[in-house]
């Protein structure tokens, strides 16, 4: 196959799908590790793919939000590290907050060996984790909402559910973080809807892999300093590490 024939393929499946792993694409063409890089490269020089570790995504501004199922299968071992890690801030017994998106999902499996939890969350599949779990020490609150791309519930309803809730944790999970737009997501109505989780927690942790560093979706949920654990994989670059750990009250390397 030729490498323009490859590329085309590429881009398809981006933009059918939004976003690819080089892994799965090795395998997929038959080709080399350094191939796909390097296919994904000439299309990120030509601004048809945004290159992140891993894989390639769609082209995105500040308010383009992939699906559920697009962000799922990428950089899942880190996340799932990340998660591992979020998971062990819990002690059994507490109140936890878990926002909505593909990371916090993981650390819903990772919260089911943690005893005695009751979990409250905007997340259709986090909620579908713990309920389907079928455990009689778990307890699951839903807010309600309007459903967003990411499958999670927000608007007014779901803020006015979390007015009168406090929690000892929020495990949030955030599209971007950046040095000055702090925590970000592309959706207004998420964003408005996790600073009410913010709000509700006595302790916020953020989870996040570490290619969400450096990007800025539309609206800023949080500063960075206003987290007290930020929980992401060790692939996060030293500068960055430096602005995380002067900012916020802890940094977790998963």
């Amino acid at each position: 196959m030729l490498a323009r024939q490859r590329q085309e393929l590429i881009l398809d499946e981006v933009r059918s799908t939004g976003g690819v792993r080089v892994s799965d694409l090795v395998e997929r063409l038959g080709v080399s590790d350094m191939t796909v890089r390097r296919d994904i490269e000439v299309l990120a020089g030509r601004g048809l793919v945004t290159r992140v570790h891993g894989g390639a995504t769609s082209v995105g501004s500040s308010v383009d939000e992939p699906g559920f199922a697009a962000k799922a299968t990428l950089r899942i071992d880190a996340k799932r590290a990340v998660a591992s890690a979020a998971a062990s801030l819990i002690e059994p017994g507490a109140s936890v907050a878990l926002s909505a998106g593909t990371t916090t999902h993981l650390v819903a499996v990772a919260l089911l060996a943690v005893p005695r939890l009751t979990v409250v969350t905007n997340s259709l599949p986090v909620a579908a984790v713990l309920h389907e779990a079928g455990r009689a020490d778990l307890s699951v609150v839903l807010t309600g909402g309007e459903r967003t791309p990411s499958d999670a519930l927000v608007g007014p309803v779901a803020v006015a559910a979390l007015a009168g809730l406090h929690v000892d944790w929020l495990l949030m999970g955030v599209h971007g973080m950046d040095a000055v737009a702090g925590f970000t997501t592309p959706n207004l109505a998420e964003a408005e809807t996790n600073r009410a989780l913010v709000r509700s927690a006595r302790r916020t942790a953020v989870v996040a892999d570490s290619s969400k560093w450096g990007v800025v979706g539309l609206s800023t949920i949080a500063a960075l300093e206003d987290a007290d654990v930020v929980v992401t994989d060790d692939g996060l670059e030293p500068d960055a590490r430096e602005i995380v750990e002067a900012e916020c009250g802890r940094l977790v390397l998963a």
